[in-house]
């Protein structure tokens, strides 16, 4: 049985047995049925279960970060799933991009910083990794936070072959972290980086200083 070390779970990958797994859909994104067995808690195996996942890869998130003027980069686009479920569909976010064959979660967060705000960015350090909705999809969003020069941020950026179109803000760590409190950043791979840049922004500036 393998299973993750240091961990209260139980059981690993060879608790589940995958009978078939069927692309239903495919375009942009990617629909796939699961259907599978897995090892209950009481020790049996469960009958088959089936499951719709969606499948768009694995994404590369940037925290662009000035560790001299203490500031953030966001970024604002229209997010059309947000359209029901939040105030706007505009939503101040990371600098992010889905990671291609081949490619680093680095070599994505540089392409992207330059794609999406116009940025260079200097050195990087990891931040954490995380599943976006491990229910319903297998999407893993890997976060990196970058240093950069606010004072070269501006503008209005963006693929016009992506219909790309996003405005670039610079604003205080503080202000940034004020509008998480407040349910302003609420998506979750900015609201998770500007949560551990404020547990970490201090050792962050003396390791950049």
């Amino acid at each position: 049985m393998l299973k993750p070390d240091n961990l209260p779970v139980t059981f690993g990958k060879n608790d589940v047995e995958i009978i078939a797994r069927e692309t239903l859909y495919r375009g942009f994104f990617s629909l796939d049925l699961y259907r599978f067995r897995h090892r209950l808690f009481n020790g049996q195996m469960s009958h088959e279960v089936r499951r719709e996942i969606f499948e768009r890869g694995h994404a590369a998130v940037l925290l662009p970060f000035d560790p001299v003027r203490d500031e953030v980069v966001l970024i604002e686009q229209i997010r059309i799933a947000a359209y029901d479920t939040s105030e706007t569909p505009w939503l101040l976010e990371m600098v992010a991009g889905m990671i291609e064959e081949g490619e680093s979660v680095e070599d994505v967060a540089r392409r992207e910083a330059i794609e999406e705000a116009g940025l260079i960015v200097k050195r990087t350090k990891p931040v954490l990794s995380f599943l976006a909705s491990p229910g319903g999809t297998s999407e893993r969003s890997s976060i990196m936070v970058g240093e950069v020069d606010a004072t070269t941020a501006s503008g209005i950026h963006g693929l016009a072959d992506e219909n790309e179109d996003i405005r670039v803000h610079v604003v205080s760590r503080e202000q940034a972290y004020q509008w998480v409190e407040e349910g302003k950043i609420d998506n979750a791979a900015s609201v998770i980086a500007l949560q551990w840049l404020q547990l970490h922004h201090q050792a962050l500036k003396n390791e950049w200083a």
